[in-house]
């Protein structure tokens, strides 16, 4: 089994809102991606947020944490047994909300109520590890 890392962030807008986004138009997932050329994880999720949603003003608040799940297959259906991820999070505020990914793979961001976000993720790690920082990341006061 290949074992990579990918590093991203949960991003919450000045209404509260979390950036979601759309990987290769079959599944949804907070912004996040590989390390390239000696990236530090910081700027790995800034340029991830920036390529999959528009997104390059960000403020940086805090570490998340860490986990691991499966990758999603290419129709985003079940889990890819021959990758597993580790995957890094860390929590951004911005004050942007037009949203205009660059990256062709991620066609489309949006930014869902707090309450939404676990639902609209495809893969349940990723539900449960929002649903695990939701109120300490996402409380009902704006930034």
């Amino acid at each position: 089994m290949k074992r990579t890392k990918s590093v991203g962030g949960v991003v919450v807008n000045k209404e509260g809102k979390v950036l979601v986004v759309d990987q290769k138009g079959t599944s949804w997932s907070l912004p996040k991606g590989h390390t390239e050329n000696g990236e530090t994880e910081i700027e790995t999720a800034k340029r991830e947020i920036y390529e999959e949603s528009g997104i390059n003003e960000l403020k940086l608040l805090k570490k998340l944490g860490s986990y691991k799940r499966f990758k999603i297959p290419d129709d985003g259906k079940g889990e890819d047994k021959t990758e597993q991820k580790t995957i890094t999070m860390f929590l951004f505020t911005t004050s942007q909300i037009k949203l205009r990914p660059v990256d062709d793979h991620n066609p489309q961001a949006l930014w869902v109520d707090k309450k939404k976000v676990a639902e609209k993720l495809t893969h349940p790690k990723d539900s449960q590890f929002f649903e695990n920082i939701v109120d300490e990341v996402v409380p009902d006061k704006v930034y």
